[in-house]
């Protein structure tokens, strides 16, 4: 089968499309044909070598969400059947025609959901919904700011603030377009977070009393920016540093205003299939009934990843990015 790994980071020229065994399904296992598998910037770190939660084994392949159909299963298996509809959180593996993964952490699809759409669901939608959740601790009537609430995450975390219950949305993106977009998706309010002193639109959009809620994905400069922003009592969820610079926060500077700094990531969570299944049935049904619109805006063959990674990293791409396994290169 083909799959695109890497044997060493880099930019995006070390990603490779090369011939690799098929995989095997072992007992509690379903092998899947994958139709399309979500691109998100934690690959393009991981490729980078960026600082990572997790160690990057090499040769690597990437691609931690996909869609497809299963074309065989292991004897252990019980709930699932060859043709099945299906998608899954693999957390690595997904840049390929194959994959294997554990039973339990696949979920059939619905009829209407293209596994196209479906790859757009799993990363993002399921992140959004666990941050918003699990970790903002997200209550009826708060104030959130969303930091790159264009892409394929901010996106559905727009959306889905709004489904819980936010009183209001601060979509935070770097141009009018993307700005505009948020606002469709259903932002009360928007700001350039690529501008000087960007905090201070945020306080007179709140009155002077700062936001509940960030979710930080830039890292670098913009976190002590964005703390400016922050109410009393606020919370801000690390989710990534999409610049690739670290940051480095005083712990005096939480104090008086009681602020509190946490992190999320969804690796953690692939221990729980059960929250992961439940999560993922309740987005995919959002969707179905169209509470939530998906954001798929670029479509790309397994051939070209690295195009798909450049694409990321030049921030020229608002929603999801897509592979295609089995299109023409």
């Amino acid at each position: 089968m083909k799959a695109v790994r890497f044997h060493e980071t880099g930019d995006a020229n070390v990603l490779t499309c090369e011939d690799v065994p098929d995989p095997v399904p072992q007992d509690h296992e379903v092998l899947i044909r994958v139709e399309a598998t979500g691109v998100n910037f934690a690959d393009v770190m991981r490729r980078r070598g960026d600082d990572y939660p997790e160690a990057t084994p090499l040769p690597f392949t990437l691609g931690a969400e996909i869609a497809g159909t299963i074309v065989a299963t292991g004897k252990a298996v019980t709930s699932l059947q060859v043709g099945m509809s299906v998608l899954a959180v693999p957390g690595a593996g997904g840049y390929a025609q194959y994959i294997c993964v554990p039973e339990a952490i696949v979920v059939p699809l619905p009829d209407g959901v293209a596994p196209v759409h479906a790859a757009a669901i799993v990363a993002n939608g399921l992140t959004a919904a666990l941050v918003l959740r699990n970790a903002a601790r997200l209550v009826a009537g708060e104030t959130i700011l969303i930091e790159a609430a264009a892409g394929g995450l901010g996106s559905f975390a727009v959306q889905l603030a709004k489904h819980y219950g936010a009183g209001k949305v601060i979509a935070a993106a770097s141009t009018p377009e993307k700005r505009a977009l948020a606002e469709r998706l259903g932002a009360d309010a928007t700001v350039d977070y690529a501008a000087p002193d960007w905090a201070d639109q945020v306080l007179a959009l709140t009155d002077g009393k700062g936001v509940d809620i960030i979710l930080e994905t830039a890292g670098g400069d913009n976190v002590a920016e964005a703390f400016k922003a922050l109410a009393t009592f606020g919370r801000m969820i690390f989710i990534g540093q999409s610049s690739g610079e670290t940051s480095l926060i005083d712990p005096w500077a939480l104090t008086v205003s009681n602020h509190t700094l946490t992190s999320f990531y969804v690796g953690a969570y692939l221990a729980f299939p059960a929250l992961i299944q439940s999560t993922i049935a309740e987005i995919v049904g959002l969707i179905v009934s169209g509470h939530i619109a998906l954001q798929v805006n670029t479509v790309l063959p397994l051939a070209k990843a690295a195009e798909a990674h450049r694409l990321l990293e030049s921030r020229r791409t608002s929603g999801k990015v897509v592979l295609q396994p089995w299109g023409d290169a």
